[in-house]
């Protein structure tokens, strides 16, 4: 063997005992106690260990451009709007240096898969594309990056989007997205999505049902749609606010619907605590969908950065386990088993909602392993603690040293 893991917790079950894991070129040849190799070692002492995080929706390409937008009037964020004029002067060397900052911001703080939503218009055209893609080649010693092209600011009603993104997908990216919301023609722009999808045998990932009432909700047809085209495990709605606006009964249904067709669902606490209840000057909702409940009634649910520093989310250090908190925070959950499946959310549901079919503590998957400074996954949402050492397929990619105290003589 390469390299030995020595004492990790899978953080599998309560009171497990530490294990070690062994890798040979790149891959988990062994997972047991007390291993026995001529092996680079490194020591975990006890802390839990993962198969990497996974961030299932970010836009690396319009990251920390707070600083170039309009500022922000009042309490209307009009972060679409405010974005635009700046994104006609973006350049491929601009947009590469900015998500290359974040990219690497996500690296250390143990995210080693990840989807990143990238704009195509006439506006930007595949200057972000480009970008995006070189980093993917450039970072695949740390990182594995799936791309989704869609429109931000429409499709049908934004002549030559459609081109673009027929573009981007012939040039390799796995996932068609969109965001109807911004298309005068909301369920033209879903047809389309999912016409894209089945021509070119892609996942679809859908910015989907933004607001404060559970309304006009588009789900009905994405749903349809998801059994009509057969694509069942393959498609993935992000936001979904308008869930956090139901019932329970209400939103039990809407669960089994979702669990039933096969549809995914991504919750971005940041992004959604920032931006909803704008319309109100007190008793302001919150505006974030319970991925826990959803989880509890059959649907995969992953949670997710989006944004960070944009007129969108005007903060963000990548952390996931920082975003796991936050949704804890926010839905009120403290208990264990709950906590667990919110650290699950930046784990094995995400990777199940990507299709990653060779992620995990297994033996034969790639070694791509985090070492966090936490014993259980709840420790590590519950108080944010990061991980201290990062391997890709055996090789190591991050060093982080654990605080100290200098204590007086």
């Amino acid at each position: 063997m390469d390299l030995v893991i020595r004492n990790v917790r899978l953080g599998r079950e309560a009171g497990e005992q530490p294990v070690d894991i062994g890798v040979e070129r790149g891959r988990i040849a062994a997972i047991a106690r007390g291993l026995a190799a001529d092996a680079e070692i490194f020591e975990a002492g006890g802390r839990l260990a993962c198969a990497g995080l996974v961030e299932t929706h970010i836009h690396l390409d319009k990251s920390r451009i707070i600083d170039r937008c309009a500022p922000e009037v009042g309490r209307e964020s009009n972060q679409v709007k405010r974005i635009a004029p700046v994104k006609k002067l973006f350049t491929v060397e601009d947009v590469r240096r900015r998500a290359g900052e974040t990219l690497e911001q996500c690296i250390l703080h143990g995210t080693t898969r990840m989807r990143t939503h990238v704009e195509l218009d006439p506006a930007i055209g595949m200057r972000g594309f480009d970008a995006i893609q070189s980093l993917q080649r450039d970072y695949a010693w740390a990182i594995d990056i799936e791309l989704c092209v869609f429109p931000q600011e429409g499709l049908t009603n934004y002549p030559g989007t459609d081109e673009l993104l027929v573009q981007g997908l012939r040039r390799g990216a796995k996932v068609i997205g969109g965001a109807p919301r911004y298309d005068t023609d909301a369920a033209g722009q879903i047809r389309r999505i999912f016409a894209l999808a089945r021509e070119f045998d892609v996942d679809v990932d859908i910015h989907l049902d933004f607001g404060s009432t559970p309304e006009a909700m588009d789900i009905h047809l994405v749903a349809a749609l998801t059994e009509e085209y057969r694509l069942g495990g393959r498609v993935t709605v992000g936001h979904m606010t308008k869930l956090s606006a139901m019932p329970p009964d209400q939103l039990a249904a809407m669960a089994r619907r979702l669990a039933d067709v096969g549809i995914a669902v991504t919750v971005l606490p940041a992004t959604d605590l920032f931006l909803m209840g704008r319309e109100r000057d007190h008793a302001v909702p919150r505006g974030v969908a319970d991925a826990n409940f959803l989880v509890e009634h059959g649907v995969n649910c992953s949670l997710s950065t989006n944004n960070v520093l944009n007129p969108a989310t005007p903060f963000g250090d990548c952390s996931l386990i920082r975003i796991a908190n936050l949704q804890a925070n926010i839905l009120q959950i403290s208990q264990a088993p709950r906590l667990r499946e919110c650290f699950a959310m930046l784990t094995q549901r995400s990777a199940r909602l990507l299709n990653l079919r060779d992620y995990g503590l297994a033996i034969g998957n790639p070694a791509d392993i985090v070492v966090i400074d936490a014993q259980t996954p709840e420790q590590a949402v519950a108080e944010i603690r990061e991980p201290l050492a990062v391997f890709k397929r055996g090789r190591r990619t991050v060093v982080r040293h654990p605080p100290q105290l200098l204590r007086p003589q």
